[in-house]
């Protein structure tokens, strides 16, 4: 779906949205992308495999709208790809990855745009507010995260990115010419760590990270995934967090070690005996080089 509106120079950008089991909060999201104050964006809308009758309430409420139906729920990674190949071969000049349960103020891509002018740089973070608190910040952007044992922690305020940083993929906006250099994003992480991943990619190839800091994009946290005291997302985040140990674990090995040590002694203080089962799952996915643990009865 294209949008129409005042001439403008600015870049084709195709917004990509993933949805799982969640049209309400899609369907208020695409609002918010509709009303964007922009010429040159297009809309796609990637159903996850959902189980529930999403595809036919999205396609009711936006009948010219792009919507590509997965046929299984194959992780965040995945499905972006699958949204992004898209626009990729429809000439976007940037694509713009938007979870589900955020709503963005018509200005937002906009700003985003503005802050991707140096051609240097290759990705643009959001400021990330609640929804249901819009005067508190979630993250300014993205975070950084220590690499000796894979602890992330997000910016509050604005922060000098750097070999360490990330920009959380709630809302960014990505360069199609660094895509074509670096890659998408690695499929294997099914969910938690692409970002950081892509981004350290990114760099390495001398590309930029930036942040629009005058964006405020409004976001439902945990409304696109399960909560975090799910099990799943234990064993999903222990599979994630080591494969990116692997490949950025500064010494590897004891990163590896303290990142693990880390999340089941905070499991055995607590005594949840459920989330320590399930970070060993989690191992045993990452040995087996397993990332569809989501899907598995825990």
């Amino acid at each position: 779906m294209e949008r129409s509106g005042a001439a403008k120079l600015s870049p084709r950008v195709s917004c990509v949205v993933i949805n799982w089991n969640g049209w309400r909060d899609t369907i208020a999201c695409v609002e918010s992308l509709v009303a964007q104050d922009y010429a040159k964006l297009s809309i796609v809308v990637v159903d996850n495999g959902s189980t529930d009758d999403s595809v036919e309430r999205i396609r009711a409420a936006f009948p010219e709208m792009t919507l590509l139906p997965a046929e299984q729920n194959r992780g965040f990674a995945a499905g972006s790809n699958l949204g992004i190949r898209f626009a990729l071969e429809r000439g976007a000049e940037f694509v713009w990855l938007l979870n589900n349960d955020i709503l963005a103020p018509r200005d937002t891509l906009q700003k985003l745009v503005n802050a991707a002018a140096d051609p240097k740089v290759g990705m643009v973070g959001s400021v990330l507010r609640y929804l249901d608190h819009p005067e508190t910040i979630q993250a300014w952007g993205g975070g950084s995260i220590v690499p000796w044992m894979g602890y992330a922690t997000h910016f509050m305020e604005p922060a000098e990115l750097n070999g360490r940083s990330f920009l959380t993929f709630a809302s960014v906006l990505l360069r199609t010419e660094m895509l074509e250099q670096v890659g998408l994003l690695d499929e294997q992480y099914f969910m938690y760590f692409e970002d950081s991943d892509l981004c350290f990619r990114a760099q390495s190839f001398g590309w930029r990270l930036a942040v629009a800091g005058d964006t405020a994009v409004l976001h439902k946290e945990g409304g696109s995934s399960p909560s975090r005291k799910n099990p799943r997302i234990d064993r999903i985040v222990t599979t994630s967090g080591l494969r990116f140990l692997d490949r950025y674990g500064r010494p590897r090995f004891v990163a590896k070690a303290l990142f693990l040590l880390s999340r089941l002694g905070k499991r055995a203080v607590r005594g949840n005996f459920s989330g320590i089962r399930a970070v060993w799952r989690g191992v045993g996915d990452w040995q087996r080089d397993t990332p569809m643990a989501f899907q598995e009865e825990d």
